[in-house]
């Protein structure tokens, strides 16, 4: 170890109690960091990037690690800043429908904590993740057609900036607007513009009741473009009923082959029990349950790793209306490239999940990018390159992003130096 690093390492074992030497196991991107550092608090954390700013470190916060993988590897990686000692359900005001949490508490223990009270926070995500992850990633599951995403749930926020200065941002209720939302501005920043510390969120109580109404619809007579075209017309039908899904999922494990649409409806056991009813009069050959389908939710992942992951993730943001087109776009590419992606996620809500093998030709993955970009009309949707190889990132490009300056002058407003995440901030979307 250098000097210069040697320094540095003083300089955040000062700062932070807990700071270790980065290992293989740490490497992000193929990047190994020279330290790990585990503040405990926004204060600690605080000090810890002031140090890693007066040594000029580039810093990559880190929750659970479980989709470090995702975007484009950093370019520089010294400091890996983990959040998981900070792992408090602070303060949970149940009259009031809000809890503010630290950003390293994982989705499980603050579900179970919620729940004591008959409380929750509505976001469909893998119990292990951190509350800071799911708010950088954006991540969100079926339900976010009724809920929204974590940046709707959020009314406020605590956040480091990468020269150590703390700011925050809304407040404990709902109501409350002071400030400028920096809420909606670290969800889905994936760490590039600061450091997440604390989060406020909007609850909702636990419903009494849950049940799915699932139809099938195969590929027969019709076809892929029928099977298609009828998944699309339910989840239309579905998402826009004045019966209020909570979420319409769809799964189609491979191109051309059949299609199922699950539809989730929840409240009080009279009320689901009766809107089950109609919801399955509204859709053809249904089955009801009180159980979800065995492949309803949760975000697919094709690995870990960024140029060693073991497939390509893609995100296809859309208008439902255009859910039919998508999908003719997805078998068409597929049929021309010879690849078979999985297509899996909230049509409901405008979303879907392309999940691609290793093993698919990163030219067939560019042909369907290109095919799904060229369906959606202008300004109704995008698709985003969650995650891939370099090998596939280097093949598929990046388009501009009609906000790509904006979203650079942001960049620099926060972080001039670009040391949060170097280099992850516009790469491989569009």
């Amino acid at each position: 170890m250098s000097s210069d690093f040697r320094h540095a390492g003083r300089a955040l074992t000062t700062a932070c109690e807990t700071v270790r030497p980065g290992e293989a196991a740490d490497a992000v991107g193929g990047r190994v960091p020279a330290f790990v550092a585990a503040p405990g608090s926004t204060a600690q954390a605080s000090a810890l990037m002031r140090a890693a700013a007066e040594h000029d470190l580039a810093v990559v916060p880190r929750g659970s690690g479980s989709r470090l993988h995702w975007g484009v590897p950093p370019s520089r990686c010294d400091v890996v800043v983990e959040t998981l000692s900070m792992n408090q359900v602070i303060e949970h005001a149940a009259g009031d429908l809000v809890a503010r949490v630290q950003a390293g508490a994982r989705i499980g223990e603050v579900a179970a904590a919620l729940a004591a009270a008959g409380q929750e926070l509505a976001l469909d995500v893998p119990p292990t993740a951190t509350i800071g992850g799911v708010v950088a990633d954006a991540l969100a599951g079926p339900r976010r057609l009724r809920y929204g995403s974590p940046r709707d749930l959020l009314i406020g926020i605590t956040v480091v900036r990468a020269d150590g200065v703390v700011a925050h941002s809304g407040g404990k209720v709902v109501k409350n607007v002071a400030g400028y939302d920096l809420g909606k501005l670290f969800a889905g920043s994936a760490g590039t513009l600061g450091l997440i510390t604390e989060a406020t969120f909007r609850l909702h109580p636990l419903p009494a009741a849950r049940a799915w109404v699932t139809t099938d619809f195969p590929a027969g007579p019709g076809g892929a473009d029928g099977a298609a075209n009828g998944a699309a017309a339910a989840v239309a039908v579905a998402a826009n009923s004045p019966l209020v899904a909570s979420a319409v999922e769809l799964s189609r494990p491979e191109p051309g082959g059949p299609v199922s649409v699950s539809v989730l409806l929840e409240g009080s056991a009279d009320g689901v029990a009766a809107r089950v009813a109609r919801m399955a009069g509204l859709l053809p050959a249904t089955t009801t349950s009180t159980a979800a389908p065995s492949w309803w939710g949760g975000v697919p992942d094709p690995g870990p790793g960024a140029d060693g992951a073991t497939g390509t993730l893609l995100r296809i943001t859309f208008w439902v209306s255009a859910l039919g087109l998508v999908l003719d776009a997805i078998d068409g590419a597929a049929a021309d490239s010879g690849t078979r992606p999985a297509v899996h996620g909230p049509a409901g809500a405008g979303v879907l999940y392309v999940t691609f093998g290793a093993d698919a030709p990163p030219a067939g993955v560019a042909r369907l990018v290109t095919a799904v970009r060229e369906a959606i009309p202008a300004g109704r949707g995008g698709v985003v390159v969650v995650a891939a190889s370099g090998r596939v990132r280097s093949v598929i490009g990046g388009a501009a992003l009609p906000g790509a300056g904006l979203m650079r002058a942001v960049k620099d407003q926060f972080d001039p130096g670009d040391r949060m995440a170097p280099g992850r901030l516009l790469g491989g979307t569009s």
